[in-house]
């Protein structure tokens, strides 16, 4: 008799997709969906025609994943991606073709939004190409439509939706200056076929997708980016997988709250010149700048975050946004057992935070101490119930841990946290 464990298996060995992570409910779910929309009367009937028919294996996967992506999702990491490409890899490469990977893409929302923080910052079209892949085909077919609802508009900076968006009835629909930079494909990180051993990318954009896998298939999957980054390459990853990169001969490229990484063999200072302890500013742009959709200038699509200052010595009261940004960092830098002593240091001096308890919930969640990262993920949200990361995070960590209905539920909130509705 056919269960549902042995269709999460196929999942994990067509995609690497751990049920131990997202919880069979989720698997159980999805199943039960294609079953009906099948017509088929049991499980063992869907399975044999699972097994029998790759479309159907594709609509499965596509039942399966349930991304929550919008544009500039961490504006730091596309500020610090613009940065570096336009500060110092055009002036070394005037003639080059910057190469850049979003993986998985999704409905399209990071890749476009990389090439938008590009033009922004004066990188010129012509020497960037941004390659962008998934392993759902009804994902792809979404990205390569480029309209957009609200709920791809987050946050209160969507200035950059005037320039790049018109409007398609109650959505938005992007422009070509933005999508012929994209080239979306149909890939799966696992396939040993995936892109030949002579691609190499400058930036690849993996972020928050390694923690769905085993550890086994996070191991495999590492390596696979490893081959596909060039030597002084940057890798971003979500906040929740930086501790997997530290394991793998990487280390974090230092541009606070971006998780980026770089190959450990082809790190040091010189890398880095001059960047401030803050976000990277915007680069002044070119003359070759992209033209925008409404014709007129506007505030830069990605708006560089204040500078931080040096945070007290241990034992002294820390200023508390500047406290926080500095144990950010060093959570960031993977010196997770640092960050949470120092933010254990600022709670007792300072008080109940909600931004600290999150940022316990990220260090205690990052070295695989879940029961301790729930916990913090749920102070910071009775202290602050609209608190977007934490309830992200927390519902991440929920579906890890087999919880898919409480998992949705914060997914609702956070949805309604962002389109300006009360959680």
């Amino acid at each position: 008799m056919t269960t549902v464990a042995e269709f999460a298996n196929l999942l994990n060995r067509t995609m690497g997709m751990s049920a131990d992570t997202v919880g069979l409910s989720i698997i159980e779910s999805a199943v039960n969906t294609r079953l009906s929309a099948c017509k088929l009367k049991n499980l063992q009937d869907y399975w044999e025609h699972v097994r029998a028919c790759e479309t159907e294996l594709q609509e499965l996967i596509d039942a399966v994943i349930v991304p929550e992506t919008w544009f500039f999702r961490d504006r730091e990491a596309f500020a610090a991606m613009a940065h570096e490409a336009y500060a110092k890899w055009l002036p070394a490469h005037p003639d080059g073709q910057l190469r850049l990977l979003s993986l998985p893409c999704a409905s399209g929302e990071e890749p476009y939004s990389m090439a938008m923080a590009l033009l922004e910052a004066g990188v010129p079209g012509t020497l960037f190409r941004i390659d962008a892949v998934d392993i759902s085909a009804h994902m792809l077919k979404r990205a390569r439509e480029a309209v957009y609802g609200k709920n791809s508009f987050r946050g209160k900076n969507l200035d950059f939706r005037d320039r790049y968006f018109e409007p398609a009835g109650r959505e938005f629909r992007l422009a070509e200056t933005v999508r012929r930079q994209v080239r979306f494909r149909h890939g799966n990180l696992l396939d040993p076929r995936f892109v030949p051993d002579t691609t190499a990318y400058d930036f690849i954009f993996c972020r928050n997708v390694l923690i769905y896998f085993d550890r086994a298939t996070q191991d495999r999957a590492v390596q696979v980016l490893t081959r596909l980054l060039k030597a002084d390459a940057l890798l971003f990853v979500g906040p929740s997988e930086s501790g997997l990169l530290l394991h793998h001969d990487f280390v974090s490229a230092k541009l606070p709250l971006t998780f980026a990484f770089r190959k450990k063999a082809h790190a040091s200072p010189e890398l880095n010149p001059g960047l401030p302890k803050g976000l990277a500013p915007r680069p002044k742009p070119r003359r070759v700048a992209a033209r925008t959709v409404a014709g007129s200038a506007a505030k830069p699509a990605v708006e560089p975050a204040a500078a931080s200052r040096p945070a007290a010595t241990p034992g002294q009261p820390v200023a508390a946004e500047t406290g926080l940004d500095e144990i950010f960092r060093l959570a960031n830098q993977g010196r997770l057992s640092e960050a949470i002593q120092r933010c254990e240091e600022f709670l007792r001096i300072g008080g109940p935070s909600a931004r600290a308890y999150h940022l316990m919930g990220l260090a205690h969640d990052a070295t695989g101490m879940h029961e301790e990262a729930e916990k913090y993920y749920r102070k910071a949200l009775y202290l602050d119930p609209d608190h977007h990361e934490a309830l992200v995070h927390l519902a991440f960590l929920l579906e890890k841990q087999g919880d898919a209905a409480g998992a949705q539920r914060l997914h609702r909130r956070a949805k309604r946290v962002n389109s300006g509705g009360r959680a």
